[in-house]
């Protein structure tokens, strides 16, 4: 197991930003390495972290203006060669559908409810590190 994980927390919200780190915790699952955050509250502060590489996981804010994070989630999977797979926290749950037409890995409502983030983040992180193995 590598020693840690590189989340990429977008929003322009600094109170979600946080909703995010504090429900993920150090460590999201025992089976996952602890994790670090990297925030940004800008599209091009994605895109040059993202063009740097070492990302494991995307979390992107789809209530962030001016760029949103579905519209981010679907720019960088076209850009990003081996784009790190991508959670998407959605307003409501009848948002799913655009965050399938973005090509998001998995999305969580807003505002962040700990157990199922942390599940569906350990679970793309598993995903992500057993390709990269």
């Amino acid at each position: 197991m590598q020693p840690t994980a590189t989340v990429l927390v977008y929003s322009d919200d600094a109170n979600t930003r946080e909703q995010v780190r504090l429900a993920a915790g150090r460590r999201p699952a025992s089976d996952v390495p602890p994790v670090e955050f990297l925030e940004c509250a800008t599209l091009p502060a994605v895109l040059k972290h993202l063009d740097r590489g070492g990302i494991d996981v995307c979390v992107l804010d789809g209530e962030t203006v001016p760029a949103g994070g579905m519209g981010v989630c679907r720019q960088i999977k076209d850009e990003i060669f081996n784009c790190p797979p991508v959670l998407l926290l959605i307003g409501r749950p009848q948002d799913a559908w655009l965050a399938t037409w973005s090509r998001a890995d998995a999305a969580v409502t807003l505002p962040v409810e700990p157990v199922g983030f942390a599940e569906a983040l350990a679970s793309l992180l598993r995903a992500r590190l057993s390709v990269d193995a």
